[in-house]
């Protein structure tokens, strides 16, 4: 049993008993039997006061950087749950975020791809290749010759079309 399963490496118990299925309980209970299983049904009905949401427990077991960055969205679902509902609230806090972020990789990766090119006064930077246009028999401009004529026209990485004005 691996150390990442569903009981964390403890063997699985069953709380409900032998009685689970309906075919044990059809081969035959006791009076025992059947009183135990009442009682065990009862105990599963939640009180009118469960689940309860106890504050502590939430700074006890998150670590500050998590409560941090998600503290933002906690304050906009305390404005939202009375409005339009703690399930609503929970929703709309998920995709807004979730939203808010992608937007946010979007721009980063925008600028980074725009301004961090890869040319050859760096030695990083993202690299951008593109085709030449297809050109077929039949055509116009059939046969398209190459705009790269000589071997410093290939990965010159904007050396070509650097000009120095001093």
């Amino acid at each position: 049993m691996s150390v990442s399963s569903d009981t964390g490496g403890v063997k699985p118990m069953k709380i409900a008993g032998r009685f689970v299925n309906e075919r044990e309980r059809l081969a035959g209970m006791s009076d025992a039997e059947r009183a135990w299983r009442k009682q065990w049904l009862q105990d599963q009905v939640l009180a009118p006061n469960e689940p309860r949401h106890v504050p502590e427990i939430y700074e006890a077991t998150r670590n500050p950087f998590r409560r941090l960055y998600r503290w933002p969205m906690n304050q906009v679902m305390k404005v939202l749950v009375p409005v339009i509902g703690a399930e609503k609230a929970h929703t709309f806090r998920g995709v807004s975020s979730v939203l808010t972020l992608s937007v946010l990789a979007g721009y980063w990766l925008y600028y980074n791809y725009k301004y961090h090119s890869n040319e050859w006064q760096r030695s990083g930077g993202w690299k951008s290749y593109t085709a030449r246009k297809a050109v077929l028999p039949g055509d116009p401009g059939y046969p398209a010759v190459s705009d790269r004529t000589q071997g410093a026209d290939y990965a010159s990485r904007g050396f070509k079309d650097f000009h120095l004005d001093i």
